[in-house]
């Protein structure tokens, strides 16, 4: 079986490496965050960062990325998330997905798509829209959301 590729984000790796090697070393300052390269993206992760430094790991972020304007920031579970400021999100990966198999107008295919983040949001809305399909968030909290069903545990997905 042969691959899907498409990585529109490629051209930016040699930028986000430098973003990553830069906020590494500026993250040390602040206990608890953890910077993490995700290839495509940089993950500033502040889940074990004290209140109070939340908004200094902020300011690191920010200074640097003031300095590359081809990169935004959007938001997770206490992770900033750098990446390209493309039209990219995961509702237009599942879209491309589904597309590249085959599957973008098949009645006899029934994605589904679970996830527990703010970024799954798009996803969730495609299979909506799609009106095939079911989304699954994993939350502890119930939040709206465009999924159909949700769990409160990763444990709950088996």
């Amino acid at each position: 079986m042969q691959g899907v590729v498409f990585q529109p984000a490629n051209d930016f790796l040699p930028m986000i490496d430098k973003v990553y090697m830069i906020l590494s070393k500026k993250a040390k300052s602040t206990a608890g965050a953890k910077v993490e390269n995700n290839k495509f993206c940089v993950s500033v992760h502040f889940r074990r960062v004290d209140e109070n430094n939340w908004m200094e790991l902020a300011s690191h972020v920010k200074s640097v990325l003031d300095k590359y304007p081809k990169l935004r920031v959007t938001t997770g579970k206490k992770v900033l998330e750098i990446r390209p400021d493309i039209q990219w999100d995961k509702g237009k990966a599942l879209e491309f997905l589904l597309g590249s198999l085959g599957y973008t107008n098949c009645k006899d295919v029934f994605p589904i798509y679970i996830g527990d983040d703010r970024s799954d949001e798009d996803a969730f809305k495609v299979l909506r829209e799609r009106g095939q399909g079911l989304g699954i968030l994993v939350s502890e909290i119930q939040r709206d959301t465009a999924a159909s069903y949700y769990l409160q545990d990763p444990s709950e997905v088996s």
